[in-house]
């Protein structure tokens, strides 16, 4: 499996709405509401947009055609806390997530998309600035390890646990800081979106898991 590296940059213009991106804010159908979670005291609280693929941009670079090759493919996750919101408890760590704790959603049409951009009581956005997205087989060494189909090195054993054996890295978000956010996943780890070989070749998101691997 090839590794394809997110190579994340300031933009130098106002990104398109269907545009990859990391951070700032998603591009959803008319239909889809934003994702929210409840948490353990029943506060309904919104999902880290994480950053969305242009995957018709990402098409050349998929050698294995591995994804759809036209539409957005979207990744969510609860990580507040690893961004410094230390109120909101550490629902993804050291151990497989449950399918609740991540959403990964696929747009296959993108002709009625809306930016959804949420705000804070003091009406400011509550999203780090957004950060364009280009790809490269290159994989940059000694440095920034945000990979589609990553391998697993960064896994101290053999394998993923039950359920999830043999299961594929689909996306790996390495620990960064920027002007407007510091990451910071377990002392520099890294944020793994796990998936089935067989629901990636359906085309079906519904059961992505995650785990922080930290060394």
């Amino acid at each position: 499996m090839k590794p394809i590296s997110l190579i994340l940059t300031k933009p130098k213009y106002e990104l398109p709405e269907d545009a990859s991106h990391f951070w700032g804010n998603p591009a959803l159908p008319n239909d889809t509401p934003y994702p929210t979670y409840i948490d353990d005291q029943g506060v309904e609280y919104p999902f880290t947009f994480i950053c969305q693929l242009n995957l018709a941009d990402l098409a050349p670079y998929d050698v294995e055609n591995l994804l759809p090759h036209e539409g957005l493919l979207l990744f969510f996750a609860k990580i507040d806390n690893y961004l410094g919101h230390f109120e909101r408890s550490a629902e993804i760590g050291g151990t497989i997530s449950s399918p609740e704790d991540v959403r990964v959603i696929y747009i296959h049409d993108t002709d009625n998309l809306r930016e959804v951009v949420l705000i804070d009581e003091d009406e400011e956005e509550i999203a780090p600035e957004a950060l364009a997205v280009s790809f490269s087989l290159e994989i940059p060494y000694q440095t920034d390890e945000t990979l589609l189909f990553a391998p697993p090195t960064h896994r101290e054993w053999e394998n993923w646990d039950n359920p999830c054996e043999d299961w594929m890295i689909l996306l790996q978000v390495d620990s960064f800081d920027g002007d407007d956010f510091d990451l910071n996943f377990m002392d520099c780890g890294v944020l793994d979106f796990l998936i089935s070989p067989t629901a990636l070749r359906s085309r079906d998101f519904s059961n992505v898991r995650a785990i922080v691997l930290s060394s």
